[in-house]
């Protein structure tokens, strides 16, 4: 960061965003990965599937318990 900041004040014609200037620099600094949104969009297609699956396991859950407790009254008489 200071490296950047140094270099926005070394720059004889000054952006009109400092801030714009410090994100492109320090994005050069760490160039994005094609392969880093691949697994950004990967992260985010699993964690819906995850979802998912946790709303599905709540219903089959419910679905069990409303089984056992009509099995626990039928065998009762």
């Amino acid at each position: 960061l200071f490296a950047v900041l140094v270099a926005l004040y070394e720059e004889p014609e000054k952006p009109n965003s400092a801030l714009d200037f410090l994100k492109h620099h320090l994005g050069a600094l760490a160039p994005e990965n094609p392969e880093i949104e691949a697994l950004r969009l990967e992260v985010a297609e699993m964690k819906e599937k995850y979802e998912a699956v946790l709303e599905e396991n709540k219903n089959l859950k419910a679905k069990v318990q409303v089984y056992l407790v009509s099995l626990s009254s039928s065998t009762s008489h």
